[in-house]
């Protein structure tokens, strides 16, 4: 098993749960109303209710999460739907490369697709065995651990499939788009 040391990146520590900051209002959901939609350059665009997303066949993954604010919470235990689960039932068109998550409370992240269809990134309904609280992002988060947790959007509602990277929310306001924790890959140069 690998050290502490070894297990933190440049610059972070270790938090004993995951710190909730907010900018503005924890979005409201309805699970009535709710969905969960991939569209784009894909064969299939898919609109998932929430009965739906919740009848798609979970898995348990185990991942440590590190913030741009410099905290990081290991083994976290997320259960959820592996995304490429998702990218595989929309069939990508050969040109796509990019994809943009799409949250509510207008939040959004730009990611390589070859990110999104690691094994280890999931779209997670639950943590620690417990449906996620709203201010954990109920009633979806993505978990990409290989990068900053900006990238591991609350609230998540779409994924869009992109020939090319555009910037979401966070890369538009000075965010490092690759965001590698091992590099200290905080902020875009100026």
């Amino acid at each position: 098993m690998p050290s502490l040391r070894d297990r933190l990146p440049p610059g972070q520590y270790m938090a004993k749960d995951l710190p909730v900051h907010l900018a503005g209002s924890i979005p409201l959901w309805n699970p009535e109303t709710w969905d969960f939609r991939v569209f784009g350059l894909v064969e299939s665009p898919l609109t998932l209710s929430h009965a739906e997303f919740e009848a798609i066949p979970r898995v348990e993954r185990i991942s440590d999460l590190h913030d741009v604010s410099t905290w990081s919470v290991l083994d976290n235990r997320w259960e959820g739907v592996p995304a490429r689960e998702i990218v595989a039932r929309v069939r990508p068109l050969p040109q796509a490369a990019f994809v943009l998550l799409h949250a509510d409370g207008g939040a959004s992240a730009s990611l390589p697709l070859s990110d999104l269809l690691r094994v280890d990134v999931l779209l997670a309904t639950r943590r620690g065995g417990v449906v996620l609280p709203p201010e954990q992002g109920a009633p979806l988060r993505i978990v990409v651990p290989h990068r900053y947790a900006f990238k591991s959007l609350r609230w998540l509602r779409a994924i869009e499939v992109l020939d090319r990277e555009q910037k979401g929310f966070f890369e538009a306001r000075g965010y490092s788009a690759s965001a590698d924790p091992w590099k200290d890959d905080r902020f875009a140069e100026s």
